[in-house]
């Protein structure tokens, strides 16, 4: 079974890397490297699919949840701890579940992703429902503790998306949006922490970040609802704040202050000239969009 999967076939242009000197050895990994993009482009249809089942559900109420086993996994919880400082989200909207739990981050747990039950089980005891939405990450397509999460979420009646690097896979046809980018025989055969594990890695970034623009999290190209909790991050807000409204850099760091260290209120008080608490209100408003917050400020105030 698993020898018939594109990952686990052999790489011709890998096939003399171990009597290759450093950099052509280097040379063949990265001209590999170049296929993923490619093979990511291809799936941006299915991709945008799954970013409006993840909207539609964010906007009532609901929650993003990653699940997979090994590097599969390890991505998934990467992309779901990044979102809190990143766009300013609460932890519980994007969630991961990795097969053998926390121990599984540092260590190899492969035992636990050979039980389809373990990962209904996983999934129920994190509370998910079906107002949810569950990602499986699976290279092979193929993990039972990861179908046995995805069979458990349609049981609920909850949306589905399966990324996996196989064409037509067990995960592909069980879910409702099928994201396959088809990277083919890895470099080193099986060792889908490379090409497979890098278009993962692109195809999780594409999800969430997709998905938090098109609800307002995102100003322009800018990251407005960044958390200034360290000195990197408060450095980037003042900037951030300087850029979007087109003030001076000791300017931001008053209007930063003022706001209650909010870029997106700071933003609004800085472009439409009004105080925290109606840039708090027209905000809320707006759904967090500053962009419809600032046109609602014009029309208001003239």
């Amino acid at each position: 079974m698993l020898e018939k999967l594109p990952t686990e076939q052999p790489n011709p242009a890998s096939s003399s890397i171990d009597t290759q000197p450093t950099e052509a050895a280097l040379r063949i990994i990265n001209a590999e490297d170049h296929r993923v993009a490619e093979a990511v482009e291809r799936e941006i249809p299915a991709i945008a699919r799954a970013v409006d089942l993840i909207v539609a559900a964010f906007g009532c109420g609901g929650r993003l949840f990653y699940i997979g086993a090994g590097t599969s996994g390890r991505l998934g919880v990467l992309d779901a701890v990044e979102c809190p400082p990143t766009f300013g989200t609460p932890p519980e909207m994007v969630q991961a579940i990795i097969a053998g739990g926390q121990a599984a981050l540092s260590g190899a747990a492969e035992t636990t992703e050979d039980d389809p039950a373990t990962g209904a089980r996983d999934l129920r005891a994190c509370g998910f429902g079906a107002a949810d939405v569950l990602v499986g990450i699976a290279a092979s397509g193929r993990t039972p503790y990861v179908l046995g999460a995805v069979a458990e979420a349609r049981k609920m009646g909850a949306a589905t998306v399966g990324i996996s690097a196989t064409p037509g896979s067990e995960l592909a046809r069980a879910v409702d949006c099928a994201i396959t980018p088809l990277t083919g025989p890895e470099v080193v055969t099986g060792s889908t922490r490379m090409k497979a594990g890098t278009a993962q890695k692109l195809v999780l970034n594409m999800l969430t970040t997709a998905a938090f623009i098109r609800l307002g999290y995102v100003y322009g190209n800018l990251m407005v609802n960044v958390q200034p909790k360290n000195a990197k991050l408060a450095d980037r807000a003042r900037r951030i704040l300087a850029q979007a409204a087109g003030i001076a850099p000791q300017r931001a760091v008053e209007l930063l202050a003022a706001a209650g260290g909010s870029v997106a209120v700071a933003i609004l008080m800085g472009k439409a000239g009004i105080g925290r608490a109606e840039a708090e209100q027209r905000l809320a408003e707006a759904g967090g969009r500053i962009s419809e917050a600032i046109r609602n400020c014009e029309r208001i105030h003239g």
